[in-house]
């Protein structure tokens, strides 16, 4: 079965593809089915703009279609970055980046001592039929005081899992208890039925 990922981050796109493929799907990205429009992000919450981003794209190429909004809520900032921690870093005049944000976020937690925080991700796939159906799951941790090894994305080397910051897992490790991971697996214990 074919599904677009309706998403053009890399790290979302290598991450679904992990997934995905040994389940038996043939994943492609937006960009590759020929679909370069940006889609614009006008939900408030995560699910609404998973949501939006897969509706746009199935009508657009007529195929299935996976998206996901996902993001960081952290206690002591009363869920924000949440919605907005693609652009957290947006009101301090600089171009939103893993780095940016990243700096944002210890600024914003020196010398707090709450450092609960989870990862959520919303996703919503549309079948050929073009119905909807959603999932939302979650990752709990808490934030790092420094940023900790190079690996996955976004606040990856900030978050902690059991003590591991994401930035140190390995892809293998994260996907057993990411947020996506839980999410896209229970996407292919239902895809039968769904699709």
């Amino acid at each position: 079965m074919k599904i677009v990922i309706a998403s053009e981050n890399k790290g979302k796109i290598k991450e679904f593809s992990r997934i995905l493929i040994p389940l038996g799907f043939e994943v492609i990205s937006r960009a590759n089915a020929g679909m370069t429009d940006e889609i614009e992000e006008t939900g408030i919450t995560f699910i609404e703009n998973a949501q939006i981003k897969a509706m746009t794209t199935y009508k657009a190429l007529g195929l299935p279609a996976i998206a996901d909004d996902s993001g960081l809520e952290v206690d002591a900032l009363f869920g924000a970055p949440g919605i907005y921690s693609a652009r957290y870093s947006a009101d301090d005049g600089t171009k939103c980046t893993s780095e940016s944000n990243n700096a944002k976020l210890l600024k914003e937690l020196d010398g707090v001592k709450n450092r609960k925080a989870r990862y959520v991700c919303a996703l919503c796939f549309v079948n050929k039929d073009g119905k909807m159906f959603d999932i939302v799951e979650t990752c709990e941790g808490e934030i790092g005081l420094e940023l900790e090894g190079k690996d996955g994305f976004g606040y990856d080397p900030l978050f902690k899992f059991n003590g591991v910051s994401f930035g140190n897992a390995s892809p293998k490790d994260k996907d057993l208890v990411s947020h996506r991971g839980k999410a896209l697996r229970k996407l292919a214990k239902n895809i039968d039925k769904w699709k």
